[in-house]
C-alpha cells in the first residue's frame, strides 16, 4: 500500500508523525511559502486539476487516500472523493469537530462571507480570522476597516478600500489575541467554524472581551467515509 495524505492542518502533521516507517507521502498544496517540516516524504504544490491528480496518482502507484485538508478546503476534499470513488481508491475524510459555542458566546451564523455585511453596520472596525483566498468576498464592507491576518506578507495590495493586511504565524495565546483586538478597537470577529483547540484562543479571546463573532457555517457534509479522531483516521490506515 502507498498512502497519499493530504496535509495543511495541525492534525495531519500528527498523523503524519504516526506514519512514519509505511509507505505514504504527504501533500500540501503550498498555501504558504515556508511551509512546516513534515516527518514524510512530501510534495508541495498543486496538481494541475483533476486531471493532473490523477496523472499523480498512477505515476506515483497510490492505493489509498486520506484527506486531512483544511475543514474548508471543499474543492480539494469533493474533487479527491469523486476521483477516489471513481478509480476504486479507499478513500477517507479527517474531519475535526466543529466548534460549539461557551456560555458568554455572542456568536451568529452566517452562510457566506458576503452576508457578514448584513450584520456589521459602516464604521466598525473587522477582524477577519478567514485567510486571504476569499477576502474578496468581504469587499461590500464599505465604511469598516477591515483587517485580515495571515502568514506570509502579499504579494499584491489589498483588495478593496479600507482594509489591511496583518502579519502573524499561529498559535496565539488568549492573552496576545486580546492585546491584539484592544489595540485594534476591533468591533467585530469573522471566522470559518474551522475547528480545533489551537485556533479557538481568538473566540475565547472575543468571549472575555465581550466581541460579537460571525461564524461562516461549515460545507455541508459530502457522502464519503469521515473520521474525526487521529486514532480513527489511524485505525482507518491499519484496517487497508
Amino acid at each position: 500500500m502507498t498512502l497519499l495524505l493530504l496535509g495543511g492542518t495541525n492534525e495531519a502533521r500528527q498523523i503524519a508523525t504516526h506514519l512514519q516507517g509505511h509507505d505514504a507521502v504527504i501533500s500540501l498544496a503550498g498555501a504558504t511559502r515556508h511551509p512546516q517540516e513534515q516527518p514524510l516524504p512530501t510534495r508541495v504544490g498543486g496538481f494541475g486539476g483533476e486531471a493532473g491528480f490523477i496523472s499523480y496518482l498512477q505515476e506515483a502507484g497510490i492505493t489509498a487516500v486520506l484527506d486531512a485538508t483544511h475543514p474548508y478546503a471543499q474543492q480539494i476534499t469533493v474533487r479527491t472523493a469523486q476521483v477516489c470513488r471513481a478509480h476504486g481508491l479507499p478513500y477517507v475524510q479527517f474531519l475535526r469537530p466543529p466548534w460549539t459555542p461557551e456560555p458568554g458566546d455572542q456568536w451568529v451564523e452566517i452562510s457566506a462571507e458576503s452576508d457578514a455585511v448584513d450584520y456589521i453596520p459602516r464604521g466598525s472596525v473587522v477582524f477577519l480570522g478567514t485567510g486571504r483566498q476569499t477576502l474578496h468576498r468581504f469587499a461590500n464592507l464599505e465604511g469598516c476597516e477591515v483587517v485580515c491576518r495571515q502568514i506570509d506578507p502579499p504579494t499584491e495590495p489589498f483588495p478593496f478600500v479600507g482594509g489591511q493586511y496583518l502579519f502573524g504565524r499561529p498559535p496565539f495565546s488568549v492573552e496576545d489575541e486580546i492585546a491584539l483586538f484592544q489595540d485594534l478597537g476591533v468591533d467585530f470577529l469573522v471566522v470559518k467554524n474551522a475547528g480545533g483547540a489551537p485556533s479557538r484562543t481568538k473566540l475565547t479571546a472575543a468571549r472575555q472581551l465581550g466581541l460579537p463573532v460571525l461564524m461562516i457555517a461549515r460545507p455541508a457534509p459530502g457522502d464519503w467515509p469521515v473520521v474525526e479522531s487521529i486514532n480513527d483516521a489511524l485505525a482507518w490506515v491499519r484496517a487497508l
